[in-house]
């Protein structure tokens, strides 16, 4: 009896044993592998902002989101629970949009392969991107997110953050002459029609505008809407959303800049704004409201807004978002200067602002960290593809 003690006791020690070498192998490969994966994206060239992208870069950005569109999890849902039924996987949820950590990362990850698809024709990557896009973008794909969207508790899932990035992707492909790209235009009606209802639902009862670093920014929001308004011919939103921007930013003055960033912000809620009027605006009208807006400007000072901000831990997933602000404010920059006179002196300061906030944010896109890797090469595009020449 007590050998077979002693026998019993030695196999679990020996179990216990081998599991730990067995963990301790799997940790090591693990981190030897990030650690390579981390060196490898270190000697990715990054572009200067305005350049065309090299194939070997269309490569890197393209794999970013790849690797996340259909990797479950980790993941964040957004979801109510209203009973056990209502219990359930990512992608039981979100047949399309299930990867990338939550549902809007997805979207935005899903509109980048499609604008390097359209950008840049005949890249190496292409025949896979399709073949993803195609998988996740299917008809009965997107019939299951527009009824997750219509269960009553999910009325003001992703709004407007999400609501903005999926009508941004509708935009994309609206005048796409391309086989593939028309039938994921088709696919996306459903859903497209149902946000655009919910947009001309919710503005009227909000009354003031939302100010935030981070997803809930009004500003950001209309001006995506406002251009996909814009692409689709559709008057009534278009002067719905120029109301609401007049109601909500057109009397503001003096914007403290130093108050901006917050800790985890990935937005400039005051470049976002900016960058909005610019679109709802005559030129000469934008010009005196950027004026009043931003009085210190014409002198050079614009406080916080110009100094592009280094991230201090890009495994932290809130601190990383600081990357994320310097691409946004290098394309709100992009944007605003697009609508000011050529000699003014605020334009010439915002371009060398943005190209100096480009260099800070594309540090950090590439940094083998899970955190990043699933959204900032979304923004980096949009920057780098100039988007703000809408």
């Amino acid at each position: 009896m007590k050998l077979r003690t002693c026998y019993l006791q030695l196999k679990s020690s020996l179990m216990l044993t081998l599991v730990f070498v067995i963990c301790f192998a799997y940790l090591f490969t693990t981190a030897s592998g990030q650690e390579s994966e981390a060196e490898e994206v270190a000697d990715i060239k990054m572009p200067k902002l305005g350049e065309v992208l090299t194939g070997d870069q269309i490569e890197s950005f393209a794999q970013l989101a790849l690797k996340n569109i259909q990797t479950e999890y980790p993941n964040k849902p957004g979801n109510v629970v209203v009973d056990l039924a209502s219990v359930r996987t990512p992608k039981e949820m979100h047949p399309a949009f299930y990867g990338c950590f939550d549902w809007h990362s997805s979207v935005h990850g899903h509109w980048m392969l499609i604008r390097l698809l359209r950008l840049y024709p005949n890249q190496k990557l292409e025949t896979v991107i399709r073949e993803k896009l195609n998988q996740n973008l299917s008809a009965e794909n997107l019939a299951g997110e527009l009824r997750y969207f219509e269960e009553k508790q999910h009325k003001a899932f992703e709004r407007t953050y999400g609501w903005a990035w999926y009508l941004r992707m509708v935009d994309e492909l609206e005048d796409w002459d391309d086989e593939d790209g028309k039938r994921w235009r088709e696919n996306l009606r459903g859903l497209e029609e149902l946000l655009v209802k919910r947009t001309f639902d919710y503005l009227p009862k909000l009354s003031f505008p939302i100010r935030t670093g981070l997803h809930g920014d009004t500003g950001f929001a209309l001006g995506q809407i406002l251009d996909y308004a814009r692409k689709l011919n559709n008057a009534e939103l278009e002067a719905l959303i120029v109301q609401r921007a007049k109601d909500y930013y057109l009397g503001d003055v003096s914007y403290p800049t130093r108050y901006e960033p917050s800790g985890q912000d990935f937005f400039s809620s005051c470049l976002n704004e900016a960058d909005l009027m610019r679109r709802v605006l005559t030129p000469e009208e934008f010009s005196q409201w950027f004026d009043r807006f931003l009085p210190t400007l014409k002198d050079g000072d614009g406080g916080n807004l110009l100094v592009p901000v280094e991230v201090s831990d890009t495994k932290d997933g809130y601190i990383v978002h600081l990357a994320g602000l310097n691409l946004n404010r290098g394309w709100c920059m992009q944007g605003i200067s697009s609508s000011l006179p050529e000699e003014d002196s605020r334009g010439q300061l915002l371009k060398r602002s943005a190209a100096d906030h480009a260099e800070m944010g594309y540090k950090y896109v590439f940094s083998g960290n899970y955190e990043g890797d699933h959204w900032l090469a979304t923004f980096a595009i949009y920057l780098q593809t100039n988007v703000a020449k809408k």
